[in-house]
């Protein structure tokens, strides 16, 4: 691995969730030269912005985490907004640094690219074989996108210009940073909050939607960001034994899945929450199953550290550091 600890490396999106994570485990390796924007300094839909930022910067490295995310709820309602924002932001970093002379960039993608009745664990190799999940298209589509923008750069520039972009597809991620959102966020900092809620009110029940069955696979960001870092420092030609040129992401999961019902159960635990755990059945399910291969990267050498019990417990310190004091 290179680790040229000088390298001017930009992350976009130091702000998210993986973002930040990217941010502490390059400090905790010792990369000092770290650059990233706000975005009230820097839109990264604005092309002109985007192009004058590399032109001053020209970073060595850039991790593309910059991405307009929510859950079901924020993906049906603004449709328009995910497909749009996060196109524009990949067009432009990607093509700028392209432009400026970046060589490695790492894009992070989703697992919702891949088909909603895809078979667990659901391998690289599905991607494009089947109908999207519905609810969220829009921002599959777009991070489609972006794993085929960085395979055509390296199909026409990696000889000519030494051009080595990378994509990774995390599972579902979850930890500091995350969004608590009433509305619009992911299961698990919907849960924390809801059973944190519950606790300070002394409720004796909380209603889960759904039976209960579904199953879902979980990582903790940290773990993402260790994954991502190590992905991108991957010699060449390691990184080429499990990939293809019109087939380059790698999946970065848990390895293994939990149902609903036991996640609800080890987020109370995690919360604090003594009460009762009941379920509506007449409130869909959605996909039984959502579980990604993360074989390939797993025999480059990278495994999770971090299990759920212990990742919870991070996370739920990290929603109680989002509260007023």
């Amino acid at each position: 691995m290179n680790h040229d600890l000088n390298q001017k490396i930009y992350v976009a999106g130091h702000r998210g969730m993986v973002g930040s994570a990217i941010v502490r485990n390059l400090q905790a390796q010792g990369f000092q030269n770290i650059v990233f924007r706000t975005h009230a300094e820097l839109d990264l839909t604005n092309q002109v912005q985007v192009a004058k930022f590399f032109e001053q910067e020209k970073p060595d490295q850039v991790y593309l985490a910059a991405a307009k995310v929510g859950g079901i709820h924020a993906n049906n309602t603004y449709p328009a907004e995910f497909i749009y924002d996060n196109l524009m932001v990949q067009n432009n970093v990607i093509h700028q640094a392209f432009l400026s002379g970046v060589k490695k960039l790492l894009f992070l993608g989703s697992s919702c690219i891949y088909p909603r009745l895809a078979i667990p664990p659901m391998s690289e190799d599905v991607l494009l074989t089947g109908k999207l999940e519905p609810t969220n298209e829009p921002y599959a589509i777009a991070k489609i996108a972006g794993i085929k923008m960085c395979e055509s750069y390296n199909r026409q520039y990696r000889d000519s210009h030494g051009v080595d972009y990378r994509s990774v597809m995390p599972t579902n991620l979850y930890g500091p940073g995350d969004n608590y959102h009433p509305e619009n966020s992911h299961v698990i900092p919907a849960l924390i909050r809801r059973f944190h809620e519950a606790k300070v009110a002394n409720a004796p029940d909380v209603m889960i939607w759904g039976t209960g069955a579904p199953k879902r696979e979980f990582l903790f960001v940290d773990d993402m960001a260790a994954a991502s870092v190590f992905v991108m420092h991957l010699d060449k030609k390691i990184y080429d034994s499990q990939t293809q040129p019109m087939q380059s992401h790698l999946n970065v999961g848990y390895g293994s899945d939990v149902a609903i019902a036991d996640l609800a159960k080890a987020v109370s635990e995690a919360v604090g929450y003594s009460g009762k755990i009941s379920f509506d059945s007449t409130k869909p399910d959605g996909s039984p199953r959502k579980w990604m291969d993360s074989g390939r990267l797993n025999q480059l050498g990278w495994l999770p550290t971090v299990n759920l019990a212990q990742g919870l417990a991070k996370a739920y310190q990290g929603f109680l550091a989002t509260l007023p004091t």
